[in-house]
């Protein structure tokens, strides 16, 4: 073996060196950068739990259902909700263009949300909004009564059961297509429940 042929073996073992060095350093980093969305996402997951949902304002609550829209793909999501509201506390467009107006109300887990609620929301998601998709969201169950009157109606009911679901990952479109009417329960959770 020549001495060229010496320096271009060395050279060669020095290189294939120095790039394993490389792609280790990369992939630490690489590890070192999931580990650290993986702890991001843990956070956000308990932070949304819904102790954390129940322990909310109404305000907080309102934009808690804004951003879950925002997530899903919601365009010009507004937290609108203040005291002459007309029923709307937040409102944007769905991924295909339709006009989402919402309702929403941060009840204490033992609470039912009745007919009466849904039907003033009616009354304005409409007329005064121009709705393609009225939804109303609450952190509890709705009454028998309230999912008869959002089925004739066409209402969107989220109740704490599917906002668990969409808290969790499910998208909002998934969600709208539900028969309320015959889906979930209206029976009350305890309070240590």
């Amino acid at each position: 073996m020549g001495t060229g042929t010496v320096m271009l073996v060395v050279l060669a073992v020095l290189g294939a060196g120095a790039l394993v060095g490389v792609l280790v350093r990369a992939g630490r980093r690489e590890a070192e950068a999931e580990k650290a969305r993986l702890a991001e996402e843990a956070r956000v997951q308990a932070v949304r739990s819904m102790e954390a949902v129940w322990a909310m304002d109404p305000l907080e609550f309102e934009e808690y259902v804004a951003d879950l829209c925002r997530r899903d793909g919601c365009t010009g999501v507004r937290r609108v909700g203040a005291s002459n509201d007309l029923g709307a506390d937040v409102m944007g467009w769905l991924p295909d263009g339709r006009k989402l107006v919402v309702q929403c109300k941060r009840y204490a887990k033992h609470r039912t949300v009745g007919s009466p609620d849904l039907q003033k929301f009616n009354g304005t998601a409409r007329s005064e909004h121009e709705a393609d998709v009225p939804l109303f969201v609450a952190s509890c169950k709705f009454t028998k009564q309230a999912r008869a009157f959002a089925a004739r109606h066409g209402l969107v009911l989220v109740d704490v059961d599917l906002l668990g679901f969409w808290n969790g990952g499910t998208a909002l479109t998934a969600l709208l297509d539900l028969d309320i009417g015959r889906s979930g329960t209206n029976r009350k959770l305890t309070p240590d429940s």
